[in-house]
C-alpha cells in the first residue's frame, strides 16, 4: 500500500466526518428553530450525524462492489 493510498483514505474518512458533522450542526440548529428543547435538539442532531454517516459508508460498500465486480 503506498502513501497515496493512504493519504486518500484519510481525505475520504475526513471528508465524511466533517460532512456528517455538519449535517448534525444543522439538524440541531433547525431543531432549535424549531422551538425543541436542548435534548431534543442535540437528540435531533445525533440521529441526523448517525444517519449520514450510515448512508455514506453504504454508498462506499455499494461502489467499491460494483468496482470490484466489473
Amino acid at each position: 500500500m503506498s502513501l497515496g493510498s493512504v493519504l486518500l483514505g484519510v481525505v475520504c474518512v475526513s471528508v465524511a466526518l466533517v460532512s456528517s458533522a455538519m449535517v448534525g450542526l444543522v439538524a440541531g440548529w433547525l431543531a432549535r428553530l424549531d422551538r425543541a428543547s436542548w435534548p431534543g435538539a442535540v437528540a435531533r442532531a445525533g440521529v441526523a450525524f448517525g444517519a449520514t454517516l450510515t448512508l455514506i459508508g453504504v454508498v462506499v460498500t455499494t461502489v467499491a462492489s460494483v468496482i470490484a465486480l466489473g
